[in-house]
């Protein structure tokens, strides 16, 4: 597959990740007194990741995230050459589907529920970026050893990899919204946090190192324990 195609395929999936998740979620809000708004925004975000799995998946592989491209590069299924223009790609997708949102929402006088684009921030964890590194580590780290796990050749899921994926995104955002908004995605972080800076709305963007750092590492260390679990443990055989 050309790679530029896969590129394009990555920018067209992350931008969509972004203008449907986080778009919901500033159409229905996500505060702790408004339980659906966390229950549609959850299923946004985990049924965009299914229908674009189906979508781009053959063609790049469906990662729409920087964190799940650092996964697979440390589990060995990417080039590191790969692995920067999916990043690239990722993030362009993610302005693109804020820049979208910001036009809409603009454009139509609709009202952000948010306060900044759907974008990331600490408020559930009370400021904390010890807390909020934590949440961001492990949920990612759930995310991608669920994904290294379902995509594994010993799986054997076939087409109903991206069904159970994009399910486990739902249920990660699930505990994460009220927490941090649950990225455990850089791009996706990306995007809102630029647009809210725009705004005059900083915030997402002070903190957004935290949503960078955390999938990053919690990615890192799903790699290299489903590497683990994965590896067999029978010696290799002594040669006569």
């Amino acid at each position: 597959m050309n790679a530029m195609k896969k590129y394009v395929a990555e920018c067209i999936g992350t931008m969509t990740l972004v203008l449907i998740g986080c778009g919901t979620a500033m159409l229905v809000g996500c505060d702790a007194a408004n339980g659906c708004g966390y229950i549609l925004t959850a299923l946004a975000f985990g049924l965009t990741i299914v229908g674009m799995a189906y979508c781009v998946g053959n063609i790049s592989g469906c990662h729409i995230n920087p964190a799940v491209s650092l996964g697979v590069l440390l589990s060995g299924g990417m080039s590191g050459k790969d692995f920067v223009g999916y990043v690239i790609s990722q993030c362009i997708g993610a302005l693109l589907g804020s820049g979208i949102l910001a036009a809409i929402f603009g454009l139509g006088g609709v009202y952000d529920m948010t306060g900044g684009f759907g974008s990331n921030g600490l408020a559930g964890v009370n400021g904390s970026y010890v807390a909020g590194l934590i949440v961001e580590v492990v949920l990612t780290f759930i995310f991608v050893l669920t994904i290294l796990g379902v995509t594994s050749k010993k799986a054997g899921h076939g087409s109903f990899g991206g069904v159970v994926i994009g399910f486990t995104l739902v249920l990660v955002h699930i505990l994460g919204i009220g927490l941090t908004g649950t990225s455990v995605n850089p791009a996706r972080s990306l995007g809102p946090a630029v647009f809210a800076a725009i705004n005059g709305n900083t915030a997402p963007i002070v903190q957004l190192w935290v949503f960078i750092v955390g999938p990053l590492v919690g990615a890192a260390i799903a790699a290299g324990v489903y590497k683990w679990l994965e590896s067999s443990d029978e010696a290799p055989a002594k040669k006569k």
